[in-house]
This record gives structure tokens, C-alpha cells and sequence, in this order.
């Protein structure tokens, strides 16, 4: 019979999806919880909310919405686009807000009480790193500034503020921070630096949720080994 641990959710974009990589800030919260729950990355680069609200249900329907303990939602790094130079991904803020309140309702028809959702603003935008990178990389102009996406950011914020929500706002704290552009690998993707620390950040806030989760199965120590089925099968 298989046990069905309870499953923290990391729903986000590209900066979601990469956690996982060496030195991810994902990985580094999987780490803090081995053997007590499922870290799931749910992690769809290049999406914006217009597309994370179609996939959303998809990714995950109502009926497993029970086993999820805690659900990240990190988006608006790619909705923050500039309309005339990326209008492929580009979301205004009013519809960033409007998505991103369609899809906490989503979850919480579910059953995801809002204490169980922590949203997070895009990271700020360094403006020399990543417009090289888009020279370099893609042959495009610098489709990001850090001005633009502080007002996706506040709009997070303000989300968070109306439904009774967490958010971490790495947007402000990341700038407070002593040379805080080397927290992005290219400008707007975390470098390892930034990996740890957002992961340092959002442990803060998932701790105290997930501190009374017991160990998932019996310490071996704790098995009979002359009737192991006791222990493992009961």
C-alpha cells in the first residue's frame, strides 16, 4: 500500500522550473524536508499568468488539492515584459492581477486555505546584465527594466495584501541588499548566490508550516527486524 505524503506545490515560471538545478533554491527547500513531504516543481518557463491560469488545473485538479500542505506561486517576471518589445508574453498589470486572483480562487474552491498559499513577486531586474543577454543571446533589445516589473511586484504585494495572504517580496528585499545584482545570472535569472538566498528567505516563512510534519515511515532503528511487517504494513 502506497503512503501518500503530504506535497508542497512550487508553481512558478522558469525561475521555478531551474530551482531544482545544483544550487537551486527549490532543491534547497527539498533538502530542509526530506522524508517529511513531496517538494513538487511545477515550474513552466517562459509562461505567463494568462497561460499558468489555463495550466493550472491541469498541473493540478481539485481532487488532489487536499494533499497539498503549502503551494508557491511565483509569477510576473515574464507578464512584465515590455508590450512593444515582447508582446508575446507580455500581460498588463490589471490582468496580472485579475490571474493571479483566478487562480488563488482555483485553489481555494479546492480547499487551499489561504494560509497554505505563500505568493512571491518577481525578483528585480538588472538592467546592464540582462540586456546584454538579450544582444548576445537573442539578438533582441533589453525587453525588461527593473522600473517596470517593481510595478508587477507592488501589484503581488497588493494581491497578497487583499485575500490574506503571505508573500515574500523578493523584489525589495533582493535591492536592499549590498550589490544585490549578483543574486541574477544574466540580469533576470537567479545566479547561485540569489538561488540561496531566495531559498533563505522563503525557508523563513515555511518553516513555522511545516515544522510539526512528522518523519514520513518508521526510523529503521525503530523496525523489529524479526517482524518488520509491524512496523511497515500496519
Amino acid at each position: 500500500m502506497m503512503t501518500s505524503w503530504p506535497k508542497i506545490i512550487l508553481f512558478g515560471d522558469s525561475i521555478t522550473q531551474f530551482s531544482f538545478g545544483e544550487g537551486g533554491w527549490g532543491a534547497f527547500i527539498a533538502d530542509k524536508l526530506q522524508r517529511k513531504c513531496d517538494v513538487v516543481n511545477r515550474g513552466l518557463s517562459g509562461y505567463n499568468t494568462s497561460l499558468a491560469k489555463l495550466a493550472l488545473p491541469r498541473l493540478l485538479p481539485k481532487s488532489q488539492i487536499p494533499q497539498v500542505s503549502v503551494l508557491t506561486l511565483f509569477m510576473g517576471a515574464n507578464d512584465a515584459s515590455l508590450e512593444k518589445l515582447n508582446p508575446q508574453q507580455y500581460i498588463s498589470v490589471s490582468s496580472y492581477v485579475a490571474n493571479m486572483k483566478a487562480m488563488i480562487d482555483y485553489l481555494q474552491e479546492g480547499g487551499l486555505e489561504a494560509s497554505k498559499i505563500v505568493l512571491i513577486t518577481p525578483p528585480p531586474i538588472y538592467g546592464e546584465g540582462w540586456k546584454k543577454h538579450c544582444q548576445t543571446t537573442y539578438g533582441v533589445a533589453q525587453n525588461r527594466t527593473n522600473a517596470n516589473t517593481g510595478l508587477y511586484a507592488k501589484a503581488c504585494c497588493t494581491v497578497a495584501k487583499d485575500l490574506g495572504i503571505e508573500v515574500l517580496d523578493i523584489y525589495t528585499i533582493m535591492q536592499q541588499e549590498p550589490k544585490w545584482e549578483r543574486y541574477l545570472l544574466d540580469g533576470l535569472h537567479l545566479s547561485p548566490d540569489g538561488n540561496q538566498f531566495l531559498g533563505e528567505q522563503l525557508w523563513k516563512m515555511l518553516e513555522p508550516k511545516t515544522r510539526d510534519m512528522p518523519m514520513q515511515l518508521p526510523d529503521w532503528k525503530d523496525v523489529d527486524p524479526n517482524n518488520p511487517e509491524e512496523a511497515l504494513l500496519k
